[in-house]
């Protein structure tokens, strides 16, 4: 089945919830994957606090070089990375018999790779009379005709609504420098809203990050206003850093995140109230003259756009700044290219 829903309906959290509660998975384990290990340890706290239960008991996790789950647990978050590994040692996947692939637009090589092994596991167990195997593939922007073709078509669920409003608002003219761009944003608006409206700025890698919190920590020196505290998140920080973005600031204190794409989805970061998208991701591609990988900073996909504003509606009413114009936006493709087609991109 697929499920599309808007950016927090609740699909992450809640679906494996009502899953569990109407006891769908039998005596197997209902397995959630996402794109990126800081989602998939946030998640599950959050749904085992909603579940009232302690982390590693019917709700855990697996990411790379932690397991924090036991033989009790009946809903378990995984990287896709870690389904994969599992896959290898049993390609038929007989632990779950739920298996939920989320975040289905963001089409990296994992992900993308499990979309075949999970199809193969649910015909194979079908074929040998095992325990069925359901699958359900969801996201809040996704190319729906291209899955449903590949899944058999397959039954497509809409949910419709979401918690709370975002309000967009695209650049008048088009923006030379977005590192630039940004900062006036940020201290725009930190002139004019009040000190519990935190920040949320996408960048596009750790020294873009690193350049404008040093830039911030300067200006805060002179500018008048509430005291800012920066907080950087991208994947090369230690996982006890990148943790550090969801604890409460000082009373009066305006929090700014300066972030990756790792912030883009299934990510809920509270009192964000304001979304500052630069319209930039850097991107994995692969070059056939040297045989090297590469990072290439691009203009990211309308899905992406959309994720990201999305963060601003998360617990409250938000607002979305878009640094480009809304016919650069109208422009722009409207899904990520597969990292498994841009590894195959000729380049001159």
């Amino acid at each position: 089945m697929i499920l599309i829903g808007e950016t927090g309906s609740g699909k992450t959290t809640q679906v494996p919830q009502i899953i569990h509660e109407a006891r769908l998975e039998g005596l197997g384990t209902i397995a959630i994957t996402q794109p990126r290990r800081v989602a998939t340890i946030t998640i599950a706290l959050r749904v085992a606090a909603e579940m009232n239960t302690e982390i590693g008991g019917y709700v855990g996790y697996s990411v790379r070089f932690e397991d924090v789950t036991s033989a009790k647990t009946k809903v378990k978050y995984l990287t896709d990375g870690m389904l994969l590994r599992e896959a290898i040692i049993d390609p038929l996947l007989k632990k779950y018999t739920v298996i939920i692939l989320d975040e289905a637009h963001e089409r990296t090589v994992n992900t993308d790779i499990l979309f075949g092994i999970v199809k193969l596991a649910q015909k194979e167990r079908t074929i040998q009379k095992l325990s069925a195997l359901k699958v359900i593939i969801m996201s809040a922007t996704m190319d729906v005709d291209t899955f449903r073709k590949y899944y058999d078509n397959c039954p497509v669920i809409y949910l419709e609504g979401r918690s709370y409003p975002v309000t967009i608002y695209h650049s008048k003219v088009k923006q030379e420098d977005y590192q630039y761009a940004a900062l006036c944003t940020i201290f725009q608006l930190h002139a004019t809203l009040p000190p519990e409206h935190h920040f949320l700025v996408f960048l596009t890698g750790q020294e873009e990050i690193e350049t404008v919190m040093y830039n911030i920590k300067q200006i805060t020196k002179e500018a008048p206003g509430p005291p800012i505290r920066v907080c950087p998140l991208y994947a090369g920080l230690p996982a006890a850093k990148q943790l550090q973005v969801w604890k409460d600031s000082p009373q009066d204190t305006r929090k700014v995140i300066l972030a990756t794409n790792i912030a883009e989805a299934s990510v809920t970061i509270p009192h964000i109230k304001c979304v500052i998208d630069t319209g930039f991701v850097k991107e994995r591609t692969w070059c056939t003259r040297t045989g090297a990988e590469r990072l290439r900073v691009n203009s990211c996909a309308g899905a992406a756009c959309w994720q990201r504003a999305g963060r601003a509606g998360r617990t409250s009413p938000g607002s979305a700044y878009r640094l480009y114009t809304a016919t650069d936006f109208k422009a722009r493709p409207p899904h990520n290219t597969p990292e498994i087609v841009r590894y195959f991109t000729f380049f001159y």
